[in-house]
């Protein structure tokens, strides 16, 4: 008999056969292995050095790490891999302080009342998804790290709500960042992030300050109701600052130092190619590959636009549904085909609001009957006028193994609003294709909610290879000639294999291959020069890709 190569652990107190504390289950856990906590509040605080765990609240659990009794860190990771999913963490100095690990945080929510809810350092690799992080002193600090922050929300705090510093140069997506007692975002010290989408608000200071030689990239950003500038620039700061909204901030809303050299380009100038039908359709079509997606979607686009005109002239128009069904493969491009469908619908007039709302199992599922309707009924009604993004949908419909099909509740009830409400919101649930047959089959008056379902293939190798292409150039790097090959053997060696990613391991090939460079230029023994700066050569592709 062969032994399996990882565990999963259970923590339940009074419960036999499962651990009683999550300390227990750490210390008794082999590297690589899934720690599935049920509810409760547990009081302890870890310190991690060079483990490879998971640990995840159990379906329908709300699972609460208290370590606000300690003076030290609730959860400290040095080494290793580090995945949370949906643990709220709490703390009296910091939450989470992540050292030269590669973290995953996944639907967390995090408050320190003494320092950073999230620290993270020399992190090669992390991420950060769906987090809510609040009452810390402030909110996330990454130095010398690369990674990503999508969709988190940032509120209420003392200090800044995001600092990235020491050369740190994370993207930063979709995030929103409120309610900050100085500013939104501080970049410091030869930080180079990318922030795109995101949303700041009420700040003390500035909205975003830039500092110290650092060059940002920061793109349709908008902030607003600040007591301080928009945007402030020091001496010897460039970057990007492209189509941001900077609204009822102090004068000057853009602040340049003497010496700063950002390039900026005004929200007027972009705004009709940005917002505009034309073009949000062009920006579908600039995504790469996704051609079938891209007919349908024009498709829905086309029918909603004839319906009006007919409308106008007084003619009949027959019931339209707007909720889609998104099926593939992860990486495809599903959450931001949604996005900008919600954002057309908004232009169109269909939708008002324009807000787009991405949840989970966990967002809908409650911990006992009616709760799950509550919780299904709050965030569909704040999604109206909007676009609720349902990912993984199929998990509503798998059995848990507890004692109430809870799952089964949320699509009940998601049923009878999407009906109730058809011409308030727009539903798009995604998931993997065959899963998603399992999921519409869970109710009979399902399927017949949606207008249509939209299928995502799997890139190919040369999609793949433009993505790679697009991120280098967007990065001001140059991908050398002979690095194309490798990269269309690579990407042509994992299509298929369990586990691609498609788009996600385009860009884990880019980063793979900027670390590369980034080890190969350090050990020349000298200042580079800028030509070696911005070139990823085929050494850096192999290294990144074997």
């Amino acid at each position: 008999m062969t032994a399996a190569t990882s565990r999963t652990l259970l923590v339940a107190p009074g419960q036999q056969g499962a651990y009683a504390t999550i300390g227990d289950a750490v210390r008794a856990a082999p590297d690589d292995a899934t720690i599935s906590v049920a509810s409760g509040s547990y009081e302890e605080t870890f310190e991690l050095v060079e483990r490879r765990l998971t640990v995840r609240a159990a379906a329908g659990a709300t699972v609460r790490l208290d370590g606000t009794g300690a003076g030290w860190a609730t959860l400290h990771v040095r080494g290793g891999f580090l995945t949370l999913q949906g643990i709220e963490v709490a703390a009296e100095v910091t939450a989470v302080q992540a050292e030269d690990v590669e973290l995953t945080m996944e639907r967390c929510t995090v408050s320190a009342r003494g320092g950073p809810a999230v620290s993270v350092r020399g992190c090669r690799k992390f991420a950060l998804g769906r987090c809510t992080i609040t009452g810390a002193e402030q909110g996330v600090v990454v130095e010398s790290s690369s990674g990503r922050i999508e969709n988190c929300d940032i509120h209420d705090v003392t200090g800044d709500g995001l600092v990235i510093g020491l050369g740190a140069d994370p993207e930063v997506v979709g995030c929103t960042i409120t309610g900050c007692g100085h500013r939104g975002m501080y970049l410091y010290q030869y930080a180079r992030p990318v922030v795109e989408g995101c949303d700041v608000s009420r700040t003390t200071g500035a909205g975003i300050a830039v500092a110290h030689r650092s060059v940002p990239t920061i793109r349709r950003t908008k902030v607003h109701d600040v007591t301080g500038a928009g945007m402030s620039f020091g001496p010897d700061c460039g970057g990007l600052v492209e189509a941001c909204p900077l609204e009822n901030t102090a004068e000057p809303a853009l602040d340049l130092a003497e010496g700063a050299t950002p390039t900026v380009v005004a929200p007027s100038e972009s705004a009709s190619a940005a917002d505009g039908l034309d073009g949000l359709l062009s920006r579908l079509d600039e995504m790469v590959g996704l051609q079938a997606v891209k007919a349908e979607v024009r498709a829905v686009v086309d029918e909603i636009q004839v319906d009006e005109w007919r409308r106008n002239a007084g003619l009949a128009v027959g019931t339209v549904s707007h909720h889609l069904i998104f099926t593939g493969a992860p990486g495809t491009g599903k959450t931001t085909v949604a996005r900008t469908y919600g954002s057309l619908l908004r232009e169109l007039g269909v939708l008002d609001g324009g807000q787009f709302r991405e949840v989970s199992r966990r967002d809908l599922v409650g911990q006992y009957i009616g709760h799950t309707a509550e919780k299904t009924s709050v965030v569909f009604e704040e999604c109206l006028g909007g676009v609720l993004f349902i990912d993984e949908a199929y998990t509503l419909s798998r059995p848990t193994g507890g004692g109430g099909d809870f799952g089964q509740e949320a699509i009940d009830t998601l049923v009878k609003l999407m009906e109730d409400h058809r011409d308030q919101v727009a539903v798009i649930v995604a998931g993997y294709t065959g899963e998603m047959a399992g999921f519409l089959a869970a109710n009979p008056g399902l399927a017949s909610r949606f207008a249509k379902t939209i299928e995502f293939e799997d890139y190919t190798p040369a999609d793949l290879l433009e993505i790679v292409q697009r991120m280098a150039a967007e990065g001001d790097y140059r991908l050398e000639a002979d690095t194309e090959p490798l990269l269309l053997s690579h990407f042509d060696r994992i299509a298929g294999s369990p586990g691609f990613g498609n788009a996600r391991d385009a860009r884990r090939s880019f980063e793979g291959a900027r670390k590369a460079q980034s080890q190969r230029l350090r050990a020349l023994g000298r200042m580079p020069e800028t030509a070696e700066l911005r070139t990823l050569t085929a050494s850096d592709v192999r290294t990144a890709t074997s």
